[in-house]
């Protein structure tokens, strides 16, 4: 496997002269960006034009990870061309009016298995119940097939949010990368770091991803109520305060963040599933937990005896938030996990998609670090 890293911004083009960046033999090129960005013509032209061959598969964010660095407004693009694996795309329309479980499930049927390694799947992050997403894919894909991946950011605005398939830079869509081939191995971690406070309360009026009421009470009051002076801010402060489900007492808890507010029905809606009846506690950050967080992902995603050529982080615009300045040192932990010879791309999201472990299913997270690595022998 080999890759080529370049970054566009705007104070300084790309990062190295586009004569030295030639990528016609490959296969994916990751782009993580701005959304004004990707909808540059001239620059994604370029990319086409340097990579003819490469599928473009990427989306917005709430920050863009290459190498050791966080950055925002700016284009990171990683350039792989794999020496033993086959890749594919396909796409599928998501937002008002189609069922994100069917839009998932039609994702999954279109994904051939014979040889399937991994899926990678970035998504709307706006407009999708990341929970049914999953779900459908899940229905429909061979049960052991393993999905990562993520939805798609806007920085703290929560405006509109895009995805990049091929020749298409659109809101309303998912797309799924699948990777074949038997000399491909793949590792992928899902860690949190947030502490929980205040009592756990039943969640006794939900619909889909949309909360009404805990114990009885609204949760939209409830949440000002803890978030005092913050809760004018909402939803972008609720991304410090998100919320931590579990169906029973020893499950693991899934942790929830708000994407809106509806003052009129006085909901708060998330970017998962919010079963009714479930249990719900809020979270707060500790900042040397969320980096040991990050530490506890990566080591989770190594593929054992196998060395990490390309390391994909996607974390959440929640964490980017509470780390500020020092959003690099989550980065840089991971560093010292997968190895100096990793390429580390990725980005700050909306949602992120992976198992816990390697080998576990597939779930929605928020709030969370997760990783996937990929070698090959």
């Amino acid at each position: 496997m080999h890759v080529k890293q370049v970054r566009w911004s705007e104070e300084s083009g790309w990062s190295e002269a586009p004569g030295r960046w030639e990528a016609e033999g490959a296969h994916v090129a990751f782009v993580f960006g701005a959304g004004r960005l990707l909808r540059r013509v001239e620059l994604m032209d370029e990319l086409r034009a340097r990579s003819p061959r490469a599928l473009l598969f990427g989306c917005s964010t709430a920050g863009e990870i290459l190498g050791d660095e966080v950055r925002d407004e700016t284009l990171a693009v990683s350039f792989v061309t794999f020496a033993h694996t086959c890749v594919a795309m396909h796409s599928v329309g998501v937002g008002p009016g189609i069922s994100c479980r069917v839009a998932g499930a039609e994702l999954g049927h279109a994904i051939h298995t014979e040889g399937l390694r991994h899926v990678i799947v970035l998504s709307d992050g706006m407009m999708v119940n990341g929970s049914e997403l999953v779900r459908g894919l899940r229905m429909t894909l061979p049960e052991g097939t393993v999905v990562t991946g993520g939805l798609a950011g806007d920085g703290d605005r929560f405006g509109e949010t895009l995805v990049l398939a091929g020749e298409r830079v659109e809101s309303g869509q998912a797309v799924a990368l699948a990777l074949y081939g038997e000399r491909l191995r793949v590792g992928c971690g899902s860690m949190g770091g947030w502490d929980q406070f205040g009592p756990e309360r039943r969640i006794t009026r939900a619909e889909g991803n949309v909360l009404y009421e805990l114990d009885g009470r609204s949760a939209l009051a409830l949440y000002r109520e803890y978030l005092g002076e913050q809760a004018a801010e909402l939803p972008a402060s609720g991304l410090l305060f998100p919320l931590a489900i579990r169906a029973e007492e020893d499950a693991q808890p899934l942790v929830r963040t708000i994407l809106r507010v509806n003052e009129e029905t006085q909901s708060l809606t998330f970017a998962g599933d919010i079963p009714e009846g479930w249990y719900a506690r809020l979270m707060r950050a500790n900042f040397d937990r969320l980096v040991d967080g990050a530490v506890g992902a990566a080591r989770a995603g190594v593929a054992d005896g196998v060395e990490t050529e390309l390391a994909l982080l996607i974390s959440c615009v929640g964490r980017k938030l509470i780390l500020g300045q020092r959003v690099e040192e989550e980065v840089e932990a991971v560093r010292e996990v997968v190895g100096a010879g990793a390429a580390m791309t990725g980005f700050y999201s909306y949602g992120e998609l992976a198992p816990f472990k390697t080998g576990a299913r597939c779930e929605l997270h928020n709030q969370t670090m997760t990783i996937t690595t990929l070698g090959e022998v």
